[in-house]
């Protein structure tokens, strides 16, 4: 039964997908040349651990690991594998913050993405994205932000500085960044995660603005 709900975010799947086939030719030219990146995801939460709880019930942790495992997906099945993509977690269990960065620092990542739901009292809406002390963490959250936005409709909050453990333990060996992918606590953005279709096209943007800074001129 389809939710009678209707967000009023604007999703612009098609123009999403309408570059994807010349960022893989891309890609493959590329990797002719050199090793794939190593791209570490963190999906927020997990276990005991829901996060923020949306108005209609929807839980942090789940949108967090529903949009990394859909990264995961389009990474082998549009990109052909064309990065090394990890999870922190690949279930509902809490992994600690400094096991996170840990497994980023053993894997000599390229780069970090925690990934999150935010919430307000107040009607707040739109993504952000935050960061440690960190020009490139900067460069690559502008990138991530500027993708998500300009092909969701999503409001753009910025790219802005916080002193969160994961990034704080991240940033001395690769760019980190936190992303609050949305606003449990805002009706329409609620609603918006419920759509597999919507998680999907969360994560092959997001997934867009990382190759966007790893690969420039794509």
């Amino acid at each position: 039964m389809k939710n009678k709900r209707n967000p009023t975010l604007k999703m612009n799947w098609k123009k999403t997908l309408k570059n994807v086939s010349f960022v893989i030719l891309m890609l493959k030219i590329c990797l002719v040349f050199g090793q794939k990146k190593i791209i570490v995801i963190d999906p927020g939460h997990g276990g005991n651990d829901s996060g923020a709880i949306g108005i209609n019930g929807i839980l942090e942790k789940d949108i967090a690991i529903q949009v990394a495992k859909e990264i995961l997906n389009f990474n082998k099945t549009l990109f052909e594998d064309a990065y090394d993509v990890y999870l922190t977690r690949y279930k509902d269990t809490l992994i600690s913050l400094r096991d996170r960065s840990r497994l980023a620092k053993s894997l000599d990542a390229d780069v970090f993405i925690s990934l999150h739901g935010n919430a307000s009292r107040t009607q707040s809406k739109g993504m952000e994205v935050y960061i440690h002390a960190s020009k490139t963490s900067w460069v690559l959250g502008t990138s991530i932000l500027n993708e998500t936005t300009g092909k969701l409709g999503l409001k753009k909050r910025g790219v802005k500085f916080a002193n969160f453990q994961v990034l704080r333990e991240t940033v001395a060996f690769c760019p980190s960044v936190l992303v609050e992918l949305g606003f449990v606590s805002n009706k329409d953005e609620a609603y918006y995660f419920l759509s597999s279709r919507n998680i999907k096209a969360i994560a092959l943007a997001v997934f867009i603005g990382i190759i966007n800074y790893l690969k420039p001129g794509l």
